[in-house]
């Protein structure tokens, strides 16, 4: 396999980390706008499966690209053979690059999807486009093509996905909702407020209207941090209040899982809440650019950008962060006639991921799972074409391998 990543920020630094002690693959080109940023990822790697840090690994290449330059990434996937793109840049990225690898007749791999649209009239009521609209809608030229376009493989959606359809598989009979629940008491010294993962990111999911499936009324809307429940999550981490935020798996889970109902509840906190609302009341979750003045005169820049910049980069917290991360799926159903209820999970300790890969946890465990993906893909574990989510998989092949990374998940009853 030969693998062209875009993106070498924090998930993906974490994938080249992961991606160097499995040998599944023959040439892993690492592609970043800042080619010292990919750079710099390729030089801290192994040099193969077994063998030290920081030697360098020569089946990496590092290399510069602009992720909004459809033909240039086409042209770059041409160039070095490249049978599957790894989009692990932010969602704004996500069209050119899915279209240039089906141009250059490649699979694709993304761990978020095509953004929304708020609907015009009723924002709070009815969907307007949904996530990853974009993607599906082209499914066909990627059927007749022959192509994979695996779409939402990372931690969430991904994993909480692959969860989602074990649990179909083979815990229930029938399934009343699915619910995927994130929580953690991560802190991060030195700072009042620093965001684990991208800001950018996060805005856009929890200040868009979250998105609820029920079987009898399909999609809808509601307000932004509506239904707050507290969820008790494993490993010590303990309750933590959670809220309905805008997230792929209530888009997909129910294309492949049957189920009356399908929630995403982040557990954001009041203190994380006040300032996303803040955000919002100025203006400066916005992404259309505004005129500033600077010493260099007017230029367009756009809110969200600003907010951005302003924050430290999350990649480089791990040193500063405590605590893990549990990212789940909560199931309720019937099974032999029954109720039950369960909790399938990952957690990741800061401390352990920040020694073994030097990789902070969040964005570790988002990279694990789409290096995971590939491997599956290599082996022919996993196939397919068109675009497809991580439901339309087996699950169990995708879970013993975590397992075999050495991060085993764990399932909890309720």
């Amino acid at each position: 396999m030969r693998i062209l990543l875009v993106g070498a920020g924090g998930v993906g630094t974490a994938v080249t980390r992961i991606a160097a002690r499995r040998a599944f693959f023959e040439h892993f080109v690492v592609a970043d706008y800042d080619l010292a940023r990919a750079e710099a990822a390729v030089a801290a790697l192994s040099g193969g499966p077994g063998e030290g840090q920081g030697s360098g690994d020569a089946r990496f290449r590092a290399v510069r690209v602009d992720a909004s330059d459809r033909a240039a990434v086409t042209r770059l996937l041409t160039e070095h053979r490249c049978g599957v793109l790894l989009n692990a840049t932010d969602p704004r990225f996500v069209l050119p690059l899915f279209e240039a690898a089906l141009a250059a007749d490649a699979d694709y791999l993304d761990m978020a999807m095509s953004l929304s649209r708020p609907h015009p009239e009723r924002p709070y009521r009815e969907c307007g486009v949904k996530l990853g609209d974009a993607q599906f809608e082209q499914s066909v030229h990627w059927e007749r093509a022959g192509r994979l376009a695996l779409c939402g493989m990372g931690v969430e959606p991904g994993l909480s996905d692959v969860f989602a359809r074990y649990a179909a598989d083979e815990l229930f009979d029938e399934i009343e909702e699915i619910g995927v629940r994130d929580g953690a008491d991560l802190t991060v010294d030195g700072y009042d407020f620093a965001p684990s993962f991208s800001i950018w990111t996060t805005i856009e999911e929890c200040l868009n209207p979250p998105v609820v499936y029920e079987a009898d009324r399909g999609w809808y809307t509601t307000e932004p941090f509506s239904e707050p429940e507290v969820f008790d999550f494993p490993d010590g981490i303990g309750p933590v209040e959670c809220v309905n935020v805008e997230h792929e798996e209530v888009l997909l889970v129910p294309r492949w899982v049957k189920a009356r109902r399908v929630t995403f509840k982040y557990g954001l906190g009041a203190d994380f809440i006040q300032v996303l609302r803040t955000l919002r009341m100025l203006g400066l979750d916005r992404t259309e650019p505004v005129a500033v003045s600077s010493s260099a005169g007017v230029v367009q820049v756009a809110p969200r950008d600003l907010v951005a910049a302003c924050l430290p980069d999350p990649a480089t917290l791990g040193d500063r962060m405590r605590g893990r991360t549990c990212a789940g799926t909560w199931v309720k159903g019937t099974r032999d006639g029954r109720p039950r209820e369960v909790y399938l999970y990952h957690v990741v300790d800061n401390q352990w991921s920040m020694r073994e890969y030097g990789s902070q946890a969040v964005v570790w465990q988002t990279a694990i799972n789409p290096v995971i993906a590939l491997e599956l893909l290599a082996t022919g574990a996993w196939s397919g074409s068109g675009v497809l989510g991580p439901e339309a998989f087996a699950p169990k092949p995708f879970l013993e391998l975590l397992t075999a990374y050495g991060s085993p998940w764990g399932i909890r009853e309720e």
